[in-house]
């Protein structure tokens, strides 16, 4: 006997913006709940800022080292919550079948690929304060007419991220997303340019570093939050990658194991 998918029925169903923000808030509560997330996206890079502005045998470069160190921090926590999250919740969600149910309630694959994205930009936010929080606190002067080209290097650099979490979570399986998501973020962490500028790396690896996208976001937000620059070059390293990843989850991704 075969069965045929069925169209779901939205006569009923609430707005497509409020059952998307439903979705993402429930979204991002779970992130947030999450004690190997929270420690992933808040409590590293908390403790990352504290552990390199006081390790002063780690260059970072010419300036104020806490100036230098927290734009950098901001950019691993895109990397943690929009990256290495987003990868390990969609693996184990595609592995239990939470994914092909959810896409065909009302909500449908395009609202909840929206939802997964607006729930990474809501606890980005929440990183963001925390981590701004503690670097204020410790100093930290930011250049305010950097903040709107930090905005948009965060922007790119959530999109890049998300799209390449999504290549790898909807292709692996779940154990292998979460053991490759995790050996990426801190492999990235320590030569991938995030809170260590590329430039401060030996030198067979700075060509190389400076094409990755956390090295063009974690060189962009120190380009706006040090200096009040926007580095165009960044942002297109940023656009590639999220064209790209976009492109090949689109073709790849696979809705249940």
């Amino acid at each position: 006997m075969t069965t045929t998918a069925r169209t779901p029925d939205t006569s009923r169903a609430a707005p497509t913006s409020q059952r998307v923000l439903t979705q993402a808030r429930f979204e991002a509560t779970t992130l947030l709940r999450n004690g190997e997330q929270l420690l992933v996206s808040v409590v590293l890079p908390c403790a990352v800022l504290v552990g390199l502005v006081a390790a002063h045998s780690v260059p970072v470069g010419e300036g104020r080292r806490i100036d230098l160190v927290v734009p950098g921090v901001l950019a691993l926590c895109v990397l943690s919550s929009a990256f290495t999250g987003q990868a390990i919740s969609t693996g184990f969600e595609r592995r239990y079948g939470v994914l092909r149910l959810l896409g065909v309630t009302p909500l449908g694959r395009s609202g909840l690929l929206l939802a997964k994205a607006v729930a990474v930009l809501a606890v980005v936010l929440v990183q963001f304060v925390v981590v701004t929080a503690l670097g204020l606190a410790m100093g930290w002067r930011p250049e305010p007419t950097g903040i709107p080209a930090a905005v948009v290097a965060t922007l790119l650099g959530t999109w890049a991220f998300a799209a390449l979490a999504l290549l790898l979570g909807g292709t692996l399986r779940a154990e292998g997303v979460l053991a490759l998501a995790n050996l990426i973020w801190v492999a990235l962490l320590g030569l991938g340019g995030v809170v260590v500028a590329g430039s401060e790396l030996p030198g067979p690896l700075a060509p190389v570093v400076e094409l990755l996208p956390s090295a063009a976001l974690g060189d962009s937000l120190r380009a706006a939050l040090v200096h009040g620059q926007a580095r165009v070059g960044e942002w297109l390293v940023l656009v590639v990658w999220g064209v790209l990843a976009t492109l090949l989850a689109s073709r790849l991704f696979r809705w249940s194991d």
